[in-house]
């Protein structure tokens, strides 16, 4: 068994990281821990403190006093209510949506709608993110690549797809004669939700008229849709990735429709090595639609 002094402080890193990946939150001691024994005794302990803290009663009340607590500045504060402005007010789905509507159809530019998002407050999810993450590259290719929302390396750097997903994606894209800069690459959701959970149904109706105004003002000839959730958010089918994918479909978005076409996400790929080989028939079938535009 390999011990941590035996790895370098690379060998390290790249094992943590493979752990935070793989969804690990614990370390596993050396030596056998007993967390039931551990919390029994704890407990124990909190009981015995407030036992030993709380005063005996030292005279009966007076008639007409409360009968418990003593006097109203003595008894047990109420609960505190959260800080006025510790949070974004509560506002109803519809108007969020409306709000949101509102300002992508406002945006004449990608780079007026970036601001637009970057400037949104209506939806939960833009609370607990660190980035924004909208379309970026040239787009030069006619190709716009969609993935579903924002990892933790993307959150963490601003960029969509990055990490090691990115980096395959990245080989992807030069399969086909493509590069990062060569094509528009965003997401649907432009927020990272708390712990990589799915957005809810309300969050993802609000990201909508977002996804869809960056497609309008993009102009893409094809539209390649990465992973479950972009492929069923586009295509209103409930399949998995599997049934959806390698089928050229329409994709409609405020008066602008474009062929887009569904392939495993590059985590998936990572995850499931085998299904590389289905991913590279989604991406020749993809480029091949390209050729007479380009040779065009």
């Amino acid at each position: 068994m390999i011990q941590a002094r035996d790895m370098t402080p690379a060998e390290l890193a790249a094992l943590l990281a493979f752990h935070a990946e793989a969804g690990v939150e614990w370390l596993v001691e050396d030596d056998p821990v007993d967390r039931v024994a551990a919390f029994a005794a704890e407990k124990a302990a909190r009981h015995h403190a407030r036992s030993a803290s709380t005063p005996a009663p030292t005279q009966t009340p007076s008639r007409g006093a409360p009968a418990r607590g003593g006097a109203p500045s003595e008894r047990q504060p109420a609960r505190a209510q959260p800080a006025q402005g510790s949070a974004l007010p509560a506002i109803p789905d519809e108007n969020a949506v409306a709000e949101a509507r509102f300002a992508a159809e406002s945006a004449r530019s990608l780079a007026e709608l970036k601001i637009a998002i970057e400037g949104f407050t209506s939806c939960n999810l833009k609370t607990s993110a660190r980035s924004t993450i909208t379309a970026q590259g040239t787009g030069s290719s006619g190709i716009m690549v969609i993935g579903a929302m924002p990892t933790a390396d993307d959150d963490r750097e601003g960029i969509a797809f990055s990490g090691r997903a990115g980096l395959l994606l990245d080989r992807m894209l030069m399969a086909i004669g493509e590069t990062r800069e060569s094509v528009v690459i965003t997401t649907v959701i432009p927020w990272r939700p708390p712990g990589d959970r799915m957005p809810s149904t309300p969050e993802t109706a609000i990201c909508r008229p977002f996804i869809e105004r960056q497609i309008a003002l993009a102009e893409p000839r094809q539209v390649l849709v990465l992973g479950n959730f972009a492929a069923r958010f586009f295509f209103g089918e409930t399949g998995t990735i599997h049934a959806l994918r390698g089928k050229w479909r329409e994709i409609g978005a405020g008066g602008h429709a474009v062929q887009g076409m569904a392939t495993l996400h590059p985590q998936e790929l990572l995850a499931a090595p085998a299904s590389k080989a289905l991913a590279w028939m989604d991406l020749l079938a993809f480029s091949e639609r390209l050729k007479p535009a380009q040779n065009g």
